[in-house]
């Protein structure tokens, strides 16, 4: 079952170790997003709809961090895992620079929000499904503010965020729950 103790912050060498390749992995990962990035940027374009690519793929440019929580159940690992994702996509010359790493931590808060919401204490599809919503609505508020979501209309910032907050319940909810079953199951995660 998908219910522990509560987490705590003390990390042991275990888990910064599966944070460091949990952050390294996906940041080739974010790296390679950005090819179907800009694929699907220009195919949506032309249809008037470029501005969507972003958000139809955020949900993987985010799953270090949920992927972080739910393996090692700590305080703060999202935000280590998703801001290492995008200091390794930065370094491997990822076209949004140094951005990719304020997208990480931006990103790694906002999954962070649905474990803190309830203290920690669950890590399961619940708090899954919480992390989406609190994921959802912090870089939906980033994107407004940063990067130009102001100057869209109110019927096209309702699609953008029914796209993002599908994508993100996808890869980071869905998909990081079959991958925290898959790993439970292995045996490779002992809980003391």
């Amino acid at each position: 079952m998908m219910i522990d103790k509560k987490a705590n912050i003390a990390y042991s060498i275990r888990d910064i170790a599966f944070i460091a390749l949990i952050g390294i992995f996906c940041g080739v990962i974010f790296f390679t997003t950005n090819i179907s990035y800009n694929f699907l940027t220009a195919a949506l374009t032309t249809i008037g709809l470029g501005p969507v690519a972003n958000d139809l793929l955020l949900g993987l440019w985010m799953i270090a961090g949920p992927l972080g929580i739910m393996l090692t159940k700590k305080i703060g690992s999202s935000v280590l895992a998703e801001t290492l994702g995008g200091f390794v996509e930065m370094v491997l010359g990822g076209q949004f620079g140094a951005g990719a790493i304020i997208s990480g931590l931006t990103q790694g808060i906002g999954t962070e929000l649905g474990f803190t919401l309830t203290g920690y204490k669950r890590f399961g599809k619940f708090n899954l499904f919480l992390s989406c919503i609190t994921g959802t609505i912090v870089t939906f508020i980033w994107s407004y503010f940063n990067e130009g979501y102001a100057k869209y209309n109110f019927s096209f910032l309702i699609l953008l965020f029914i796209a993002r907050l599908v994508s993100i319940s996808f890869f980071d909810g869905v998909l990081v729950y079959w991958i925290n079953q898959l790993i439970e199951k292995s045996g490779i995660i002992r809980r003391s």
